[in-house]
């Protein structure tokens, strides 16, 4: 059985907790590896690596730092199938997902390695005469990243490769179902030359690693993604300790078909959206909001379309729909659909944990669709994070906008229409950080910020040169060549 080690301070090195859990593949219940468990003097060692090695990090110019990651993207596009297989494996989403997932790993490395050369600040005419004005970029200093299953190298690599083209070092506290991702992602960063102990992996739950990176007091900045209420946790702590951070947390996505759609356009979109990844992600297409007049039609086509999706094994290239992460995850998608029939919603197709003999090993949900379902149920309100649409039906553009902003998230949105005046009315006016015309909820690009509004985060954004904003600090800079003292805002003006 392979083990799973935390990498501090350019070693591989088991937890001082002396304690292993399997890593378990969620389509069959095999056990893949196990993976060491770490204690809070773990994330001190780690810590204490990062913040020597940042203090000689932080002096490397930028172009030179950026070589590295160059190198990482490299690496990554050589391995692209191999760690795919292992994500897949570990993570179950099906393997066209997992090359996909790797993809935007090496996209990120390449674009963050091109920041490099673009960490750009300002200069400013000054109002005194013989003196000079500037704004630059510096480093936060340690990053603490926390990262999810559902995306264990991209989002892993949206929060790593600014925070180390920016000058600082990292942290990084992986999923515990996904740690073989983690593992050979930092090996490349190994490989490539990243300087030992600026990227450190500390493995183990959240309430012992995350409690003591949050609490630590070199940590100058928690990146978070993951459910809204350990990050209300996160925040309310790091708050007090007037800690940085950066939350990406939960959405309700919203899927608007209108009467003058593609539905056939539409009914690609939404099987996406809700279905990819088991719906298993924070823009998953978890709502259709769709305009009456064609709210039959549409159901009848994603029913027909849902019959030929393949169950099974991510590995598999012919399965559509892989496993969800694990039992509890099942259990809690199926509450909620028993939730959904309790609230008088209409139950068109699935609601069952899948339970025929090829698939009993795995966490398998059928694909589930409600309808006739109201703004104010809780299938329609609270992130399910499973396979599972509700349908509901509006009059009108305005009350399918009102309807998507009723919920407490603002990740991603969308809307079906060939009306260019509509398309524009909801890009101003769905409050939600991402906005799609005629394309489902899900498909960021990782040169755009990634983020939303609302309950879904803090403000910040992953991914995009908005990245660099929660990874720098920005430092004002005055040079006065005058050789005289001057005051700003009293020599500048004359006295009335």
């Amino acid at each position: 059985m392979s083990k799973v080690l935390n990498y501090i301070n350019g070693e591989w090195l088991e937890g001082s907790l002396k304690k292993f859990v399997p890593v378990v593949n969620p389509a069959n219940g095999k056990v893949l590896a196990e993976v060491t468990q770490s204690s809070d003097k773990d994330v001190h060692q780690a810590v204490q690596a990062a913040k020597n090695a940042q203090k000689r990090w932080r002096l490397v110019p930028a172009p030179e730092r950026a070589e590295i990651l160059y190198k990482v993207a490299h690496l990554l596009k050589e391995r692209k199938e191999v760690i795919a297989q292992i994500l897949t494996s570990e993570m179950g989403k099906v393997i066209d997902e997992g090359r996909g997932e790797v993809q935007e790993a090496i996209d990120m490395a390449y674009y963050m390695a091109g920041e490099g050369r673009r960490l750009f600040g300002q200069t400013i005419p000054s109002e005194l005469r013989d003196k000079f004005a500037m704004s630059v970029r510096v480093p936060v200093g340690v990053v603490g990243i926390i990262t999810p299953w559902n995306f264990p190298i991209a989002i892993a690599s949206w929060k790593s490769l600014p925070a180390l083209v920016s000058g600082n070092a990292v942290v990084w506290k992986p999923a515990t179902e996904t740690p073989m991702t983690a593992q050979e992602f930092v090996k490349i960063y190994e490989e490539a030359g990243l300087p030992k102990g600026l990227i450190n992996l500390v493995n183990g739950s959240g309430s012992v690693v995350g409690t003591a990176m949050v609490e630590h007091p070199a940590i100058d900045l928690i990146s978070f993604t993951g459910s809204n209420e350990v990050g209300k946790v996160i925040n309310g702590r790091a708050g007090e300790l007037l800690k940085r951070t950066s939350l990406e947390m939960g959405g309700k996505n919203a899927i608007t078909v209108l009467e003058d759609a593609d539905l056939d356009l539409a009914v690609e979109g939404i099987l996406w959206g809700a279905f990819g990844t088991a719906g298993q992600r924070c823009t998953a297409t978890s709502r259709v909001i769709v305009h009456q007049e064609v709210k039959e039609e549409l159901e009848k086509k994603l029913i027909h379309r849902i019959q030929t999706l393949k169950l099974g094994d991510g590995l598999d290239e012919t399965v559509k729909i892989g496993p969800v992460i694990n039992q509890a995850a099942l259990e809690r998608i199926d509450g909620y659909v028993k939730i959904g029939q309790k609230e008088g919603a209409k139950l068109l197709t699935g609601g069952i944990i899948v339970t025929e003999k090829s698939l009993d090993k795995g966490n398998f949900y059928a694909p589930t669709i409600f309808t006739d379902v109201t703004p104010e149920m809780r299938i329609a309100k609270e992130e399910i994070f499973g396979p599972v649409i509700s349908i509901l039906p509006v009059k009108n553009l305005e009350e399918a906008i009102e309807v998507n902003n009723s919920v407490e998230f603002g990740l991603s949105s969308a809307i079906y229409t060939v009306d260019v005046n509509k398309a524009y009315t909801a890009i101003r006016d769905l409050d939600t950080g991402i906005v799609y015309i005629n394309a489902g909820t899900t498909g960021a690009e990782i040169h755009l910020p990634f983020g939303g509004t609302k309950g879904t985060g803090n403000g910040h954004r992953d991914s995009g040169v908005a990245a660099l904003d929660v990874y720098t600090e920005w430092k004002a800079v005055y040079v006065d060549y005058s050789g005289k003292l001057q005051r700003a805002q009293i020599d500048n003006y004359e006295s009335t």
